[in-house]
């Protein structure tokens, strides 16, 4: 199966935007991710990049950080990777190997990636897991959103499209999601999940499979709030004597 890359993302003005070239299924870049970074000129002059004496660079050599961007207190950085210019790495952030991330972008408190590709603009700030997957441009992720990339059984990830089931043959992916899509505080993404442009995802869902761009994806189930009878409530909280 051959997925269209234009109904996930726009790479035009992507500086990586070859390690989207001669792909065979959309999560084929995370496969060649290892290798283009082995290849890379990694070696950054950083300018106008303070990095705070409490910040531990792994691999240093391996670490290219792009101009102008802001790194907090307490960040770790495993390289191999790449971080884009103007971007905020915050306090806390935790980023392990094999991460590319385009410029722009903001790594929050508590944010966790690994081995995975952010295009331009996206935000993960706050409290995030972000492991095997692509985010495209513009991509909100919201507080405590968890991109889950290994199934419980440790077997192949699976997905359905058109009711028909697919095969990855991997055991470790999390998300692919497409340019300009939100996703809602406290959201899980199960491994193998396909969000194309432009889609809006509720808080605190629990979600998976392949979702065409341009769809709201919310709880079909509705909270009633009803006024409490304070006459009653007060028979059940009177003592009898």
């Amino acid at each position: 199966m051959i997925f269209d890359i234009n109904n996930f993302f726009e790479i035009k003005s992507f500086l990586h935007k070859i390690i989207f070239e001669n792909f065979q299924q959309i999560w084929t870049p995370l496969e060649k991710l290892s290798n283009y970074l082995e290849t890379a000129n990694l070696k950054s002059n950083r300018r106008n990049i303070q990095i705070p004496s409490t910040c531990y660079i792994e691999n240093p050599d391996l670490v290219f950080i792009g101009e102008n961007t802001s790194i907090e207190p307490y960040v770790y950085i495993k390289g191999p990777c790449i971080i884009g210019a103007n971007s905020e790495i915050r306090h806390g952030a935790y980023i392990r190997e094999n991460v590319i991330t385009g410029k722009n972008c903001i790594i929050g408190h508590a944010t966790e990636i690994k081995n995975s590709i952010l295009l331009d603009d996206v935000s993960a700030a706050h409290f995030a897991y972000i492991g095997d997957s692509i985010i495209g441009n513009r991509v909100n992720i919201g507080a405590g959103v968890k991109l889950a990339n290994f199934r419980l059984d440790k077997n192949e990830i699976c997905f359905y499209l058109n009711s028909e089931k697919i095969k990855t043959n991997l055991d470790k992916l999390g998300s692919i999601i497409g340019d300009d899509t939100q996703i809602g505080c406290n959201t899980v993404l199960n491994p193998g999940t396909f969000l194309e442009k432009n889609i809006k995802c509720m808080p605190s869902l629990n979600i998976g499979g392949y979702i065409t761009k341009n769809s709201i994806i919310k709880n079909a189930s509705s909270v009633a709030i009803k006024k409490s009878n304070s006459r009653v409530l007060k028979n059940e909280f009177t003592s009898k004597n």
